[in-house]
């Protein structure tokens, strides 16, 4: 706090923050930030919506073209599936991460870096940890509006086989914002445009290997366990069993894993950004 206010006091003298008492790290004003990303992309809305479409593609692709080859796909508890009703819930989770991820890493960089827009928040009595909820939070309705789309188009072609799927939507904004979290707190730690390959190092192979398109069983012993233990294969294994009926206490272990990932994401992106914003 003493850190936070002899900025305050030195920044005021130059006329360049009205802010005469700081705020704490946390006001609760973290809703500002959505508000402002709605008023700002009303007219990018375009933009947003494209990023429905990647997944709807593969689906139409992969799981109905190329579905026409396969027969059944074994799948949660080995029940036999249509390879379409299997590739559809992983798709769901792809859409999930990626709807959060690009969007708590570039743009936020982009504002970070280049807009300085944090530093003029910071001139009101928001903190940085309202910051880092409320870019996540609209990373998060973000991703959740393109889940819940995906999740009409495959109660439209006859993918959803259980009344858990209700519950599919929920997990779907679970795993959203825990990408979200972890997707921003790397983004305070990265320099410039060029470390943004890291993250297309890190969404690609977990989206082609996380028993999107094959179930576990086709990898070799020793890479199973690296794939068990992968975000988006978490993800996957929860979204299929809810939306195929095989729901059993794994899935709470499922939950739990993300639940961790959120919250050591909001902690490490708020203290990134105090760290950063308030030096």
């Amino acid at each position: 706090m003493t850190h936070t206010r002899e900025r305050a006091v030195s920044r005021r003298g130059s006329g360049l923050v009205l802010r005469i008492v700081p705020p704490g790290l946390y006001s609760g004003r973290g809703g500002v930030i959505v508000e402002r990303a709605l008023v700002v992309n009303r007219r990018a809305w375009l933009a947003i919506v494209s990023g429905f479409f990647e997944p709807v593609l593969f689906l139409l692709s992969l799981g109905v073209g190329f579905g026409q080859l396969v027969s059944e796909v074994a799948g949660p508890g080995g029940q036999p599936l249509s390879y379409a009703t299997f590739v559809a819930p992983a798709l769901l989770a792809a859409s999930a991460m990626n709807g959060a991820v690009y969007d708590a890493t570039f743009n936020i960089f982009f504002k970070f870096k280049y807009a300085r827009l944090y530093d003029a928040m910071l001139a009101t009595p928001m903190g940085p940890l309202d910051i880092a909820i409320g870019e996540i939070s609209w990373a998060l309705l973000r991703g959740g509006l393109y889940s819940a789309a995906f999740l009409l188009v495959m109660l439209g072609m006859g993918l959803i086989l259980s009344p858990w799927a209700l519950l599919a939507l929920p997990a779907a904004l679970l795993v959203a914002f825990a990408f979200a979290a972890v997707g921003m707190a790397a983004t305070t730690f990265m320099r410039s445009w060029q470390d943004f390959d890291l993250v297309q190092l890190a969404v690609l192979p977990m989206f082609l290997f996380s028993t999107t398109f094959f179930p576990l069983s086709v990898y070799p012993a020793g890479v199973r366990v690296v794939v068990q233990v992968t975000p988006l294969y978490q993800a996957v294994e929860l979204l299929r069993g809810l939306t195929t009926g095989h729901v059993t206490w794994a899935a709470l272990g499922n939950v739990a894993y993300f639940a961790v990932m959120a919250a050591t994401g909001v902690v490490v992106a708020g203290r990134r950004l105090a760290g950063l914003l308030l030096k």
